[in-house]
């Protein structure tokens, strides 16, 4: 990764400060976003974005589980087919989603 130029930011006098607009677009931050700071042992103290399922335990054990399940069992794996997959197909009707489309600000 190459070195941008340095960005300055201030801190206020309860200790917030806002991340520059250059870290935000370079770590892919958004509004309500987690960040962690890590240090280490000489001073330096980098910046990372969190991850959602980093944020919920509890999601991340489930996860896990059903990651050990799969793991175990790859048999058990069914795909949706018959009247499950007909009432879901009728569930959502024609609706086309892009996954890859940026929400509007309304849905931010």
């Amino acid at each position: 990764m190459a070195m941008g130029a340095p960005e300055f930011s201030k801190l206020t006098d309860r200790y917030q400060t806002t991340v520059p607009s250059g870290v935000r677009k370079q770590l892919n931050l958004g509004k309500g976003d987690q960040l962690r700071y890590c240090t280490e042992p000489d001073g330096r103290v980098y910046i990372e974005p969190v991850h959602a399922t980093e944020n919920d335990p509890a999601l991340t054990a489930f996860l896990d589980l059903i990651e050990a399940d799969v793991k175990e069992r790859p048999d058990r794996l069914n795909a949706f087919e018959g009247g499950l997959h007909e009432r879901l197909k009728n569930l959502v009707g024609n609706v086309e989603v892009d996954l890859d489309a940026s929400l509007s600000p309304d849905d931010e």
